[in-house]
């Protein structure tokens, strides 16, 4: 499942919108995706990619550029350079408040615009291009019909994809002012080209012309059957996979989930919870070195990119009872092939409570259900009911419990 937070931060010319795609466990990597020309993050190919990414432990942050989707500022006054611009301030972000970008990952257009940025991104190790043209200046092809319109009036306005768009003169200068296959020359990072032979907008000479101007280590992969867009969901699929299998060469290793600092010393046996900063409640959890992300579902302000602290709560209490069985299984020898545990928690009436001993108000109530699985008697599964009652944190939700909190002096 993958977890996505809505964040901002500013661009060029104005306040950019973001979306980050986190793993349910452990951060192997943080990755930067720019979409296409006139696209948006929540285009298919981004947000399937990303999806799939997390799926295999990697991060991402897709965003808006200047003008486009949510994101601020006029279209019309942004350029190529502009969108460069845009993807620094997005890894200066990730820097800040995640890590630096390792992978970068550009589609069509935004694949041109990872190329001329990768350069800038010291940390960034690999660079992923889908569909990307050699020369930005092929984004012409677009609005070639209006190109002399443009040149003379100063800006003309174009149909792209079905939706209006003003066209600066500037907007031409500055593609012609790009250097590019300078830039591929020295990129001096692992490159990893994804291109459908059959792609009708950006021709496969292009994946041909990338390849030949980049220096190892650097890889090309044909999208046969595959469109310019990847609107096929197996597409974006398969290329998240081949991703996330080639970039592992490439990196350092799997790293846990980001910490932002804290004075907090941790020692065996501790956990430590530090709000991460990506949203209202979200926390990031060090338990006993185990990473995990913690959060409120959106119905309570939160947006939903970890376990609630009840979730929390439940899980602790559902793996210690399959833990104890297990062990009380494996003591007597029983054939139990597998524990399974259900809970729920919620908040009841005290009076519907017959055997509780508070009567007024509302209490807390855990409802848990057992699956065992296994060649196993009445009398056995009787009694490995009887042992769930005994886990440790069973008889801790039930035993008088102290809470000793002090203030870190700072």
């Amino acid at each position: 499942m993958t977890l996505t937070n809505k964040l901002e931060f500013e661009g060029s010319d104005g306040t950019l919108a973001a979306r980050l795609d986190l793993p349910q466990g452990a951060v192997k990597a943080y990755a930067l995706f720019a979409h296409c020309f006139t696209c948006s993050k929540d285009i298919f190919a981004a947000t399937r990619i990303a999806s799939k990414l997390t799926d295999k432990g990697i991060a991402v942050l897709r965003f808006d550029f200047t003008g486009l989707g949510a994101s601020g500022g006029e279209f019309e006054n942004s350029n190529f350079s502009s969108n460069v611009e845009d993807l620094l301030r997005a890894a200066d972000y990730m820097c800040k408040n995640l890590k630096a970008p390792e992978i970068l990952i550009g589609h069509s257009f935004g694949g041109a615009a990872v190329l001329a940025v990768a350069g800038k991104i010291p940390e960034t190790k690999a660079v992923v291009t889908i569909g990307a043209p050699f020369d930005p200046g092929h984004v012409r092809n677009n609005f070639k019909d209006h190109i002399k319109d443009i040149e003379t009036e100063g800006v003309a306005e174009v149909r792209l994809g079905g939706r209006p768009f003003r066209i600066k003169k500037q907007f031409l200068e500055d593609l012609d002012s790009q250097m590019q296959e300078d830039r591929v020359r020295n990129l001096r990072k692992a490159l990893l080209i994804f291109h459908s032979p059959t792609d009708d907008y950006v021709g496969i000479d292009n994946a041909g012309a990338i390849f030949e101007a980049a220096k190892h280590p650097k890889s090309f992969v044909s999208l046969s059957g595959a469109d310019h867009l990847l609107t096929k969901k197996e597409d974006a699929a398969y290329v998240a996979d081949v991703i996330a299998a080639w970039v592992g060469r490439y990196l350092d290793g799997a790293d846990a989930l980001v910490f932002p600092e804290t004075t907090l010393a941790i020692d065996s046996g501790d956990t430590l919870v530090v709000e991460r900063g990506t949203g209202k409640f979200a926390q990031a959890i060090n338990s006993n070195g185990h990473r995990l992300l913690a959060d409120e579902p959106e119905s309570f302000g939160g947006d939903n990119t970890g376990l609630s602290p009840y979730d929390l709560l439940l899980s602790a209490l559902g793996a210690c009872t399959a833990m104890t069985i297990r062990m009380y299984a494996d003591f007597k020898n029983l054939p139990l092939q597998r524990v399974a545990v259900k809970l729920h928690h919620a908040k009841i009436h005290a009076e519907d409570c017959q055997t509780c001993e508070t009567k007024a108000g509302k209490i807390d109530q855990i409802e848990r259900e057992i699956e065992l699985t296994g060649n196993l008697t009445d009398d056995q599964r009787k009694k490995m009911l009887e042992i769930a009652d005994k886990c440790p944190v069973h008889r801790t939700l039930h035993s008088e419990v102290k809470i000793k909190t002090r203030l870190l002096k700072t």
